[in-house]
């Protein structure tokens, strides 16, 4: 940490088996939320062989909305609102989980069949407390929707929320952005000004957050007026997050978030008893709630 203003973070690493690595870059000691973003996971790149492919069982969200966003590969999402979607790069999954809703994310058959890369970005956005117990909701938004500007040696893609004189079309329940950068080397791209939190993740390359030099997969979190611009050292592709901060400190355990424990304990509860509803044609397993 260079100043009050800035925070770097670097992701802890998990294998999945497969080769598959994944970077959990949120939360983290230094920053347990970046805007309403309270999770960020860097799942890959990873090439599937033949046979192979991505399992994730059903399992239940509260007071979120998860977000999937990828540069390879493709995901079956099911859920328990009847939700049966790929989902391919340039695409958003947006699941908003409210009071309660279970999903799986799956290879298809097709490409488990095939194999090939998987490479992408889960986030989850912690839903303002009056939303937090919202009828649970399932959004597909294709590569065409999404405001893309083309700047002086970098091209943005506005994946929710605002900036840069744009808005997506998904909706967000507070002020939020989630966008893609790709900068040539030496390209500068400032910041949307009007968000009070910052993050900026490096897929690939290496770019300077104003003083601050970032490398792959590390992430940068500026707080505060005036966040400082970015500039390319190299080609550099970046996932950019942010927004309003929280509207209070939230607990996250498991699949679980709320600014109340006791909400998060009912939830483990109404999981073990079974009291989730299931997802139609994938409901014959589940992932088992975690001992604390």
């Amino acid at each position: 940490m260079s100043s009050d203003a800035f925070t770097r973070v670097e992701p802890k690493t998990h294998d999945l088996g497969d080769g598959f690595m994944v970077r959990r870059a949120l939360p983290h000691a230094r920053a347990r939320s970046v805007g309403p973003f309270v999770f960020f996971d860097h799942m890959g790149p990873v090439d599937f062989k033949p046979g192979k492919g991505l399992d994730v069982r059903p399992h239940p969200h509260i007071g979120l909305a998860t977000v999937t966003w990828l540069f390879d590969g493709c995901i079956e999402h099911r859920d328990s609102l009847g939700s049966d979607q790929e989902i391919r790069p340039g695409e958003v999954n947006w699941m908003t989980a409210g009071r309660g809703i279970v999903h799986s994310e799956r290879s298809p058959d097709w490409m488990r069949a095939e194999g090939g890369r998987m490479h992408g970005i889960q986030t989850w956005v912690a839903l303002p407390k009056p939303d937090a117990e919202t009828a649970p909701a399932f959004h597909h938004y294709g590569s065409d929707q999404f405001p893309t500007l083309d700047l002086p040696g970098a091209r943005v893609r506005l994946m929710a929320g605002s900036g840069w004189d744009a808005r997506s079309p998904v909706k967000v329940f507070a002020p939020t952005f989630f966008a893609e950068a790709q900068l040539d080397e030496g390209a500068e791209l400032p910041l949307p000004a009007e968000h009070e939190e910052h993050g900026v993740y490096v897929v690939e390359g290496e770019l300077m957050f104003g003083a601050e030099r970032l490398q792959a997969f590390e992430m940068g979190v500026h707080r505060g007026p005036s966040a400082p611009t970015l500039r390319a050292v190299r080609p550099t592709l970046a996932v950019l997050v942010g927004g309003a901060p929280l509207d209070g400190p939230r607990f996250v355990w498991w699949n679980f978030v709320a600014s109340d424990r006791a909400r998060i304990e009912q939830a483990g509860r109404d999981w073990q008893e079974g009291r989730f509803d299931t997802v139609p044609g994938d409901d014959e397993e589940f992932i088992p709630l975690p001992e604390k």
